[in-house]
């Protein structure tokens, strides 16, 4: 019987993936930089507010050590790992990136094996392998679309950085959420995160030309649906599936967002999809099925 942890990866991919449609119909309103940080900042406000209202989210009395870490993996996973993947996207393009992303779950299954002691059973390699397939035959981009661009390995790099800080920042976070109050680790994490772009700003002196690209941003309704969507649902929704279930398990589920935001986008952006997507959706969704097979 499938877990509380798989299902909350699976919604958390749903959620993301709602909240990149919602992205794309605001358009390059906002520029990555800014969006990321604005996402983060509202998300923050809200997590405190649920903080207030929700009582049985009592202040955990985690050590010093914790609470450092629960810092470090927001500043590496959500702010350091943000940044790089930024940078990639602006170098290498969405479709490049999104096939280097697939690096993650990979990343994420090493990392425990490492630090968590964790291991997959035979059928779920299998269904990382399908569901990895999958992902792979749905963001492949058409053949105009490879010439248009040149190989950029110093992009591929970047983004492969930012993969492994993603996926290293949520490895550190795991044995936390396992022991600690889960909403106050999600709101430490994403204080670090949120502490690190706010000192990127403030280094660089990008005030008052961040504040201006605020002020002359449209489409404010998508930007706040989708950044409530993709940090404050997709987040607790992320992280959650991480607390109930094993890490690798969970980063496999991730990979559905991919699947999520081509079906979608069919029916809300009216995208033309080739065969060869709709052959992919299919065999990833068969490789969750094996990953959430009971032993």
């Amino acid at each position: 019987m499938i877990g509380l942890g798989e299902i909350l990866s699976i919604a958390s991919a749903l959620v993301w993936a709602v909240a990149v449609i919602l992205f794309r119909l605001a358009g390059a309103s906002l520029g990555p930089f800014a969006l990321n940080l604005f996402k983060n900042a509202l998300a923050l406000l809200l997590l405190s507010i649920t903080l207030l209202l929700w009582p049985a989210a009592e202040m955990p009395d985690a050590p010093p050590l914790a609470w450092a870490l629960m810092l470090i993996s927001g500043i590496i996973g959500i702010g350091i790992g943000d940044t790089l993947y930024l940078g990639a996207l602006n170098r290498i393009g969405a479709s490049r990136l999104a096939v280097v992303g697939m690096l993650y779950s990979p990343f994420v299954i090493l990392l425990s094996m490492v630090f968590l002691a964790e291991r997959l059973l035979g059928w779920q390699w299998a269904g990382l392998a399908l569901v990895l397939g999958g992902v792979a035959m749905v963001n492949r981009p058409d053949r105009r679309e490879l010439q248009k661009v040149s190989a950029d390995w110093g992009g591929v790099l970047l983004g492969t950085a930012a993969v492994g800080a993603m996926a290293g920042g949520v490895v550190m976070a795991k044995p936390l959420l396992e022991v600690h109050d889960f909403l106050w680790v999600v709101t430490a994490r994403l204080v670090g995160g949120t502490g690190y772009q706010l000192g990127v700003v403030a280094v660089r002196g990008r005030w008052q030309s961040l504040w201006a690209e605020y002020r002359a941003a449209s489409h404010w309704p998508q930007i706040i649906a989708g950044s409530v969507c993709a940090t404050y649902l997709a987040m607790m929704l992320w992280l959650g599936g991480y607390k109930y279930t094993s890490a690798s398990v969970a980063a496999i589920l991730n990979e559905t967002a991919a699947i999520f935001i081509l079906i979608l986008a069919a029916f809300f952006l009216h995208d033309r999809l080739r065969m060869m997507q709709w052959a992919g959706a299919v065999l990833a969704m068969l490789g969750v099925v094996l990953v959430v097979m009971p032993e």
